[in-house]
C-alpha cells in the first residue's frame, strides 16, 4: 500500500527558511503494517496504572514509512479504534538510532496511550551530513509528517500541545528545535524531555545558551550516573542556561548493584527495541542496541513515567508531582522483588554547581 504526500504549506512554514525545501515531498509514504501496541498484562516490574503505566486506550499502531532521505521521517499512528484527532509526540533519537526498532517498545507505549508519533531520521548514516545540519533536517520531517496528516490523515494532528522527546544527539536537536521554533515552523513545544543529551566528541548543534527557550515549557533533562558516551554536560548546559523557561527539572539517575538484575545508569538505558520496527539496517548503534537494551524499571519509573507525566500536566493538568515535583514521586525507581526500593534518582539543584562558568563554557 502506497500513500502519496504533497506539501501542505502553512503560516509557520511559510514564515521559515526551509520553504524552498519543504516546498514538495515527492518520495511516497509506505504503510509497513499495524503491529500490537498494548500487551493484555503489564509488562514484568511496569505499573498496572499511572504514569509509565500499563492503562492503554489503543490495542494496537500503524507505522508508515517516508525516511528514505535524510530529512525523512517514520510515522506511528494509533489504532484499534482510530480516532479521528490525536496529540502529537515528536521523537528524536540518539546518533546512528535512525532505525526506529530501537526505541519501538517506548513508542508503541506512546502511541497505545492515545498519541501520535513522528520519528524523524535527520541522518542518512554514520558519517552524512554533518551534524550542523541535523536540526534543519529534522525539521524538515517533522513539517512533512504533519502536512501529510493535515492533508490526507488518517488521522488529524493537534498541534497546540505538542511534546518533544530527544536520546543522546536527539535531545540535543530537540533543545535546538526548542530555541528556533518559529524560525524554523515546527510546532512549539509546550513539554520537553531530555534523556542523556550529548554529542560525544561533535559540537554540531549546540547552543551557547537556551535561554530562549519557551518561558511556559515543561522541561527535564537526565543524565545517567555511568553515562560515559556524553555524560551531563549538554544536561548541565540546558538546566543553567535555560534562564527563562520556569518549570524544569535536572535528574541524575543512578545504578544500583544491591541485587541482581542491576539496575544500570549508563547511556543505552532509553532503548527498548521491538523488532516490529525493524528497518534492516545494522549499523554500530543497532547492532549495539540489539546487544544491550532492556526493559526494565528505569524504563517504567524513569524515562516512560517522566514523558507520561509531562504529557498529562500539559495537557490535562494532572501528575506534576511525577514530573516537576520535589518528592518521592518523581524520584522513585520502582522496588526489588524482595521489596526494597531501587536507588531513587537525584534532583540537581543550581546551588549544587559551584563554578557555573566550568559548566557553561565548552
Amino acid at each position: 500500500m502506497t500513500l502519496s504526500t504533497s506539501f501542505h504549506t502553512s503560516q509557520s512554514a511559510r514564515r521559515s527558511g526551509l520553504m524552498s525545501r519543504l516546498f514538495t515531498c515527492t518520495a511516497p509514504l509506505l504503510f509497513k503494517g499495524i503491529f500490537a501496541a498494548a500487551q493484555t498484562e503489564p509488562y514484568p516490574g511496569q505499573p498496572a496504572t499511572g504514569p509509565g503505566g500499563a492503562e492503554y486506550v489503543h490495542s494496537s499502531v500503524a507505522f508508515y514509512d517516508h525516511a528514505t532521505t535524510a530529512d525523512g521521517y517514520w510515522l506511528f499512528l494509533p489504532a484499534t479504534p482510530t480516532p479521528d484527532t490525536a496529540e502529537v509526540v515528536v521523537f528524536l533519537h540518539g546518533y546512528g538510532a535512525y532505525n526506529p526498532f530501537c526505541y519501538g517498545k517506548w513508542i508503541k507505549h506512546l502511541v497505545a496511550k492515545g498519541n501520535i508519533v513522528i520519528y524523524p531520521r535527520y541522518q542518512k548514516n554514520l558519517v552524512w551530513p554533518r551534524p550542523d545540519a541535523f536540526p534543519e533536517n529534522a525539521a524538515k520531517g517533522i513539517l512533512d509528517a504533519l502536512s501529510h496528516l493535515e492533508a490526507h490523515g488518517p488521522i488529524k494532528p493537534k498541534l497546540d500541545k505538542v511534546a518533544y522527546i530527544g536520546h543522546s544527539y536527539g535531545g540535543v536537536i530537540a533543545a535546538w528545535l526548542g530555541c528556533h521554533w518559529e524560525k524554523m515552523g515546527v510546532p512549539k513545544p509546550v513539554s520537553m524531555l531530555l534523556c542523556e543529551p550529548g554529542t560525544g566528541p561533535f559540537k554540531g548543534a549546540i547552543l551557547d545558551c537556551y535561554e530562549n527557550l519557551p518561558k511556559d515549557l515543561k522541561l527535564v533533562t537526565i543524565a545517567g550516573e555511568d553515562d560515559y558516551v556524553v555524560g551531563d554536560f549538554i544536561s548541565s548546559k540546558v538546566f543553567l542556561t535555560a534562564t527563562n523557561t520556569l518549570e524544569k527539572k535536572f535528574l541524575i539517575q543512578h545504578r544500583d548493584t544491591s541485587d541482581r538484575p542491576w539496575v544500570l545508569a549508563s547511556h543505552s538505558e532509553p532503548y527498548c527495541y521491538d523488532l516490529d520496527f525493524d528497518t534492516g539496517i545494522r549499523n554500530y548503534t543497532a547492532q549495539k542496541v540489539l546487544r544491550v537494551s532492556r526493559l526494565d524499571s528505569v524504563d517504567f519509573y524513569c524515562y516512560w513515567k517522566i514523558a507520561d507525566a509531562l504529557i498529562d500536566y500539559t495537557r490535562k493538568g494532572t501528575n506534576r508531582a511525577f514530573c516537576l515535583g520535589d518528592g518521592p514521586e518523581l524520584t522513585y525507581m520502582g522496588q526489588r522483588k524482595n521489596g526494597q526500593p531501587i536507588k531513587p534518582m537525584t534532583i540537581v539543584r543550581k546551588e549544587m554547581f559551584r563554578v557555573e562558568e566550568a559548566i557553561t563554557s565548552y
